[in-house]
C-alpha cells in the first residue's frame, strides 16, 4: 500500500479550492481528505477548518457512523464565535434532514429536535453577527420545511411538556 504525500506549502490555497469544487461535485470524501492534507501542514488554517466542518456536515446525509461526532470535533478549533455558532447550527440541520429522509417510528420527532437545536445555533450566531444573513436565511429554511412536513413535530409528551396545544 502507498504511503500519504505531504503537499508542497506553496499549493495549499489551490488544495483548498479543489476541495471545495469536489464538495460541490458531491465528491464528499476526496473534500474531506484534501482539507486534512491541508491541515496537516497548517493544523489552524481557519478556511480548511471551516470547509472540513462544512463536508462532514454534508457527510451526515450519509447516515455514516459517528457523523455527528466527527463534524463536532472541528468546532473548538474554529477561532469566530460566529463560526462556531453558525457551524453548530449547520451540523444539526444537517442531522435533521437526514433524520428526516429516514422512515422510522419517531424519526419525525428526533428530526423536529434536531431541527431545534439548529435553530437556537442560528439564533446565536445572528446575535453576536447581526449583520450576517446566513443565519437568518439558514433558520427560516428550518421553520419552513418543519411547518410543510407534518411528520416533522414534538413527541406528545413534549407538546405537554412545554404547554403547546
Amino acid at each position: 500500500m502507498s504511503e500519504i504525500k505531504s503537499l508542497p506549502r506553496n499549493d495549499l490555497e489551490a488544495a483548498l479550492s479543489l476541495a471545495g469544487q469536489c464538495r460541490l461535485e458531491g465528491d464528499l470524501s476526496t473534500a474531506e481528505s484534501m482539507c486534512l492534507d491541508v491541515l496537516d501542514l497548517e493544523p489552524e488554517s481557519q478556511p480548511a477548518l471551516v470547509l472540513l466542518v462544512t463536508v462532514r456536515a454534508n457527510l451526515l446525509d450519509r447516515g455514516l457512523p459517528r457523523g455527528i461526532e466527527r463534524a463536532r470535533e472541528v468546532l473548538p478549533r474554529l477561532t469566530s464565535e460566529y463560526d462556531q455558532a453558525y457551524y453548530a447550527g449547520f451540523i444539526c440541520e444537517h442531522q435533521a434532514r437526514y433524520m428526516l429522509s429516514q422512515r422510522g417510528r419517531r424519526t419525525g420527532s428526533v428530526a423536529w429536535e434536531w431541527f431545534q437545536f439548529a435553530i437556537e445555533h442560528y439564533e446565536d450566531a445572528s446575535r453576536i453577527a447581526p449583520e450576517k444573513l446566513d443565519p437568518v436565511l439558514r433558520s427560516n429554511s428550518c421553520v419552513r420545511l418543519v411547518e410543510g412536513n407534518r411528520h416533522c413535530a414534538p413527541e406528545r409528551h413534549e407538546l405537554d411538556e412545554h404547554g403547546i396545544e
